[in-house]
């Protein structure tokens, strides 16, 4: 199983991921590109420090919504998206490089991430950009959606993930973060869900029935409190299930 999380989410001064404790820990780091968080800096400091670690370096591509990190659903319009989705995977490219490693994967943030499970033209676009970038990137998304459908008939590699610290609905889709116990809090539940995943590969969704959940990849939110020491714990309990834990990329 492969434990990744979102990072590089701070801009400027402003600073949200405990990036060096969380590289500490996990397998492949979703880095922020930019649109949503993240600016050169930001993705060059962490490209140098996931280089360092052996962490596989992928880009974590959004809507263009600083201000709303990327959580605000928008319709842009797919040949702008495909085009806004390829520049992220391009600038992150240069650092990831540069630190002598490679981005190996894609993976869409906040809402652009929740639009692309339903949303064929959108869903598109996406896979679209990360063809235009070039390089055959793996596609990380959820299990079901229609990102990974497009994302296969392109002949990507589709990755199946799932999320340690967010409640499901009882179709296997995330439950909006705007609804009471969107994101699970406490952090031993966090740990029983993640190896409940990866050992039984099932859940409880929020409706107290039991979801399906096929992962080749587990998530810790990078910006969740205390998200590297739950990023540790996870990873702990894993290898004690007697999980193998290793980047899929």
């Amino acid at each position: 199983m492969d434990l990744n999380a979102d990072l590089g989410e701070g801009f400027g001064h402003w600073t949200l991921t405990d990036d060096d404790a969380l590289l500490d820990c996990v397998t492949s780091a979703n880095v922020a590109c930019g649109f949503h968080a993240g600016d050169a800096s930001v993705m060059r400091r962490v490209c140098d420090t996931a280089a360092a670690r052996g962490v596989r370096i992928g880009a974590q591509v959004a809507y263009r919504d600083l201000a709303g990190f990327g959580r605000r659903s928008m319709d842009v319009p797919p040949a702008e998206l495909t085009a806004e989705v390829a520049y992220q995977i391009g600038a992150l490219r240069v650092f990831a490089e540069a630190a002598g490693s490679a981005v190996s994967y894609v993976k869409p943030h906040g809402a652009l991430y929740n639009r692309a499970v339903w949303d064929d033209d959108q869903a598109a676009a996406v896979v679209e950009g990360v063809r235009l970038a070039g390089g055959g990137l793996a596609v990380l998304g959820l299990p079901g959606s229609r990102l990974l459908a497009h994302a296969g008939a392109a002949g990507l590699t589709a990755v199946t993930e799932a999320f340690a610290d967010r409640a499901y609905t009882p179709e296997g889709t995330l439950v909006p973060r705007g609804e009471p116990g969107a994101v699970v809090h406490d952090a031993d539940e966090v740990v029983r869900r993640s190896v409940g995943m990866a050992v039984d590969g099932g859940v409880l969704g929020a409706d107290g029935s039991r979801i399906p959940v096929a992962a080749r990849s587990l998530c810790v939110h990078g910006d969740t409190p205390g998200a590297a020491a739950l990023a540790r714990r996870v990873r702990a309990a894993l290898e004690a299930a007697g999980v193998t834990v290793r980047a899929f990329a």
